[in-house]
Order: C-alpha cells, then sequence, then structure tokens
C-alpha cells in the first residue's frame, strides 16, 4: 500500500484518494498531485475582479470599510500604493494615508 500525502492545509495525516483526488476528511480540502507540486511555496491572491495581485502593486477599496475598534472609515475609492500579500485570512498588508497599517483582504479591492 503507498503512502498518501498529509493535507497541504491542516497537516492532517487522515486523508485518502478519490479517483485523481486527494480528500482531508477533517478539513474537506481537496487536491490533485498536479496541485500539491505546483503549490509550493507561491500563492495566488486576487482582486474582486479577479485580477492577480502581486507586491508592490496599488489597489483601491470598492465598499466602506469600518476600523475594527475605531470610529474611522475607510471610504470607497481610497488608493492604496505598495501593498504587500501575505498567506493569512486578511491577505494585504497596507498603510493608508490618515490611518496607519492595515490588513485587507482581497475580495474589498480592485487593482488600480
Amino acid at each position: 500500500m503507498s503512502e498518501l500525502p498529509n493535507c497541504p492545509q491542516c497537516s492532517s495525516s487522515y486523508t485518502y484518494q478519490d479517483g485523481g483526488l486527494f480528500i482531508c476528511p477533517e478539513c474537506a480540502h481537496e487536491w490533485t498531485t498536479d496541485s500539491e507540486q505546483a503549490a509550493g511555496s507561491d500563492f495566488i491572491v486576487k482582486d474582486a475582479n479577479g485580477n492577480l495581485l502581486q507586491d508592490g502593486d496599488t489597489i483601491t477599496v470598492i465598499k466602506d470599510l469600518k476600523v475594527k475598534g475605531s470610529s474611522l472609515v475607510v471610504k470607497v475609492g481610497t488608493k492604496v500604493k505598495n501593498i504587500r500579500l501575505v498567506d493569512s485570512d486578511h491577505n494585504i498588508d497596507c498603510k493608508i494615508d490618515g490611518i496607519g497599517a492595515m490588513k485587507l483582504k482581497s475580495e474589498f479591492v480592485k487593482k488600480a
């Protein structure tokens, strides 16, 4: 019997194979052997319109965003320069003039 790979998302060892897919019963992540090799350390971040984002890009906010813990609001149309992509829940680190360091989700921005 061949050794099945651990889940790339949660590192569970309880994966199983269904046809050409590997499936993790703990986090429900599905992947193929091709995607496992291609995944590596690269991750893809897309904006609300499906455009690929890269480090150093300029983005525009497409929705009013309340800043947690304060009364500030990031308004629609705010341009943010020189973003940095991170692999976490909020996948954009940036600095917004007048507010400071922020973490944004890519679903609320578009590439400028």
